[in-house]
């Protein structure tokens, strides 16, 4: 299995870097850690394994508080045996975290406990630093690490990012997995039509093959649309024209409070590419709520021509052949992302009501109070989750803030589905207090019509935050989970 070396910064800790070893290397390097589970601890007392479980169980309710709004005492301590030798020999991550002393040519390594800081927030960035906690596991036996992760966000087009992004961007082959640690804090808007499709695998890593294979992929989305969109209804099946007729029902009410998606334009691609899109993947076909999905990639599409305020763009400024390529953008990226997750549009949306399951138990685990009263009021989570699951919360925050909260999708790639989890826990619990405090009526209300019109970026990037700190503690410890 791998193992895991963290790197003190400035500011916190980056995520681990997973280093491979041969079997030979597993005792003695697993050693060098701190016991997280201890069902056979090696060479540790009862006393060490029952004092991490009260640092575990500790560090959780200190969460819980902030959530709640209550002040934390102090910083939290997350302590681990430090090994120089790791120090040494492995390199140190640079990436998912704020400008540091690395980005400014030096480090700072030390063995004392590591202090994760759950309040401190920059007055210059209004980011907040979270603390997050990763753990791993060898093949004899549990351990962990815990690191802090300080989110980006707003400071996305800080100059030490775009140079690492035009570094990552600009190479003869882009390494996928450095541009996805960097994109999940944040990408500079400029940059988010190249980075996204790559990320989504529509465009080539090679840059040589890049352009071929775009040019290529557009001619391909023409000949659908020749061969699907522009027939007469003559030609459809009764099916195929009851969906046409829904898609273009659904068109105008996508994201109704831009004024951008009212052009009849904008409707008409919307139009072709979720009809093709439906054609041709006929084990779903459409499902309202796909028609959303579509929005994020028109609009990162759409910047590479047009410049300014989404209010004042106009689509009718743009050439037939710039809307096909836009369009085909659209379908392909579209068409990668919903293949990650094809069971949540297949009859019942099997893939959603399970996720949704899953939120409900993550709540109970996390915040037993609010589960607790949610349960006795009869509100169940799929009167509410299940929309956020559809349509990936573009309709719980505010349209400016899905571009940022959509390059952590991408970048979590295949592993979003389990992702989405965690986030839309971390959502919900932004509430807590005021949930407990309504009846079931109130309740209802409130959570379809959430108070998140003023959301800036600092907001969303606390909700991602803890997603990532909870998603480090619970994903691979499934026990933990358990009521």
């Amino acid at each position: 299995m791998g193992k895991q070396s963290e790197h003190r910064t400035e500011h916190g800790l980056c995520r681990p870097t997973t280093m491979k070893n041969s079997s030979n290397n597993n005792n003695s390097s697993n050693t060098n850690h701190t016991q997280f589970h201890h069902n056979q601890p090696r060479n540790e007392d009862n006393n060490t394994s029952s004092t991490i479980d009260s640092r575990f169980n500790q560090t959780l309710k200190n969460v819980q508080g902030l959530l709640k709004g209550r002040s934390i005492p102090g910083k939290v301590l997350l302590t681990r045996r430090s090994d120089p030798a790791d120090e040494l020999s492995l390199p140190s991550p640079d990436y998912r975290r704020t400008q540091s002393a690395r980005d400014t040519g030096t480090s700072e390594r030390s063995n004392m406990p590591l202090e994760v800081d759950v309040q401190n927030t920059s007055k210059e960035d209004n980011i907040p630093n979270v603390g997050k906690i990763k753990s791993t596991t060898s093949n004899i036996e549990s351990v962990s690490s815990e690191i802090q992760k300080s989110t980006i966000g707003a400071r996305a087009t800080d100059s030490a990012r775009v140079m690492k992004f035009t570094k990552e961007l600009s190479g003869t082959t882009v390494i996928l997995e450095r541009l996805r640690e960097l994109a999940w804090s944040g990408v500079p808007p400029y940059m988010r039509p190249t980075t996204w499709r790559l990320l989504l695998g529509y465009a080539p890593p090679n840059s040589d093959r890049r352009e071929g294979v775009l040019r290529r992929k557009r001619l391909e989305y023409l000949d659908c649309l020749s061969q699907f969109y522009d027939i007469p209804d003559t030609e459809r099946s009764d099916d195929e024209i009851n969906m046409l007729r829904q898609i273009a029902v659904d068109c105008p009410r996508t994201v109704p409070d831009v004024t951008f998606f009212q052009q009849e334009q904008v409707q008409k691609s919307l139009e072709r590419v979720l009809y093709t899109w439906a054609i041709r993947h006929p084990a779903s076909g459409y499902v309202q709520g796909i028609n959303d999905l579509v929005t994020p990639f028109l609009v990162v599409f759409l910047s590479e021509y047009l410049e300014g305020s989404i209010d004042n763009w106009s689509i009718s400024t743009l050439s037939l052949q710039q809307i096909s390529e836009i369009e085909a953008d659209c379908y392909w990226c579209l068409s990668k992302l919903l293949d990650g997750m094809q069971d949540h549009y297949t009859f019942a949306q099997p893939g959603i009501q399970r996720l949704v399951f899953r939120l409900k138990e993550l709540v109970r685990r996390i915040d037993e109070p609010v589960s607790r009263h949610m349960e006795e009021q009869g509100l169940e989570f799929l009167q509410f989750a299940f929309r956020w699951f559809n349509c990936l919360l573009i309709r719980e925050i505010p349209f400016h803030l899905v571009t940022r909260l959509w390059d952590t999708y991408l970048a979590e790639g295949d592993a979003l589905p389990d992702f989405l989890v965690y986030i839309y826990a971390s959502f919900l619990l932004t509430w807590s207090d005021e949930l407990q405090k309504l009846d079931f009526q109130e309740m209802v209300m409130f959570l379809q019509h959430l108070p998140t019109q003023n959301w800036s970026h600092q907001e969303l990037e606390m909700v991602l935050s803890r997603a990532y700190m909870w998603h480090s503690m619970f994903n691979s410890s499934p026990r933990h989970l358990v009521s």
